[in-house]
């Protein structure tokens, strides 16, 4: 995952409905960012001469049909009362902005993206150094959501479902702050400063360096966290397919019994006993170790 490529940062406390909308529409949240507005929907106005026909022309139309089964013509009332359902069913069916268009749902997202104001991240947000540190975060984070060992339950799945999306959007806020403070402060820099300045200006850039450097270390611990879970990951894999080899060995030691090979083969087939033995330690080490980092990041 390269800088550009990041995902969209979404706060966990908006809606799972509303956070994928945003995930799936990057391009046009950029767009309202950039200032982009939707146009009104192509509804009729009101008052049009149409409308105001169906209005006066109904009932007209129904006061003569009335009329008409007063007379006993009832063709003609039928007539009328089917001109007035022609009137109204027109009026319905008339062209406005239907749910499905493309306005209304470009229209929902802009409403909705000015609610959630703040409460969202796009790579706009960032400048380089803070988009490479956010892809490094969500590669931790997806690689651990996207595991075996969390899908069967062997790290806590569900604590994990909670935790790594708050640890994502913590650091994709302080990113997106610290770039926003490096932009301004490197503007203030290129407009050249009085020695004074410079000096009052030090503090603050120790500053920028210092919190940087403490986002950092929340990106390297959900790393090391992620390589621990690929640890186990590997584990887990390898001992599956030690477990499917030895279900195959009593195939294996037929056939070496009946060709007389077994004192060449035996003590090398055994060997799988002993390496799935080695491969089951070796998985749950991997997972201790990923719930001790996991409780370094829980704080």
């Amino acid at each position: 995952m390269s800088g550009q490529d990041i995902a969209v940062v979404v706060d966990p406390g908006v809606p799972e409905e509303v956070a994928w909308t945003f995930k799936a529409n990057a391009p046009l949240l950029s767009r309202i960012k950039a200032g982009w507005r939707p146009r009104p929907g192509p509804e009729r106005p009101s008052g049009t001469p149409f409308d105001t026909a169906t209005l006066v022309g109904a009932p007209m139309l129904l006061g003569l049909a009335i009329i008409f089964i007063v007379a006993g013509s009832i063709r003609v009332a039928f007539l009328s009362f089917g001109v007035v359902m022609l009137l109204f069913m027109a009026k319905v069916l008339s062209p406005r902005a239907q749910p499905g268009d493309d306005h209304t749902e470009e229209q929902e997202i802009f409403e909705q993206a000015r609610w959630y104001d703040g409460r969202y991240h796009l790579p706009e947000d960032f400048d380089p150094e803070a988009l490479a540190l956010m892809a490094r975060t969500q590669r931790a984070v997806n690689s651990v959501l996207g595991s075996h060992v969390n899908a069967e339950g062997l790290l806590d799945e569900v604590r994990n479902a909670v935790l790594l999306p708050q640890q994502e959007w913590e650091i994709a806020r302080l990113l997106a702050k610290l770039s926003a403070l490096r932009a301004e402060h490197k503007a203030l820099i290129a407009r050249g400063v009085a020695p004074e300045v410079a000096r009052a200006v030090q503090p603050l850039e120790r500053a920028l360096a210092s919190s940087e450097t403490a986002v950092v270390a929340r990106v390297e611990a959900l790393e090391r966290y992620a390589s621990h879970v690929a640890d186990a990951e590997r584990a887990y894999h390898a001992r599956g397919q030690i477990e499917e080899l030895r279900a195959r060995l009593p195939r294996y030691e037929e056939l070496v019994a009946e060709s007389g090979a077994d004192g060449f083969a035996v003590p090398e087939i055994s060997r799988l006993a002993d390496d799935a033995g080695q491969l089951e330690e070796t998985l749950r080490r991997s997972v201790r170790e990923a719930h001790e980092a996991f409780r370094y990041l829980d704080g």
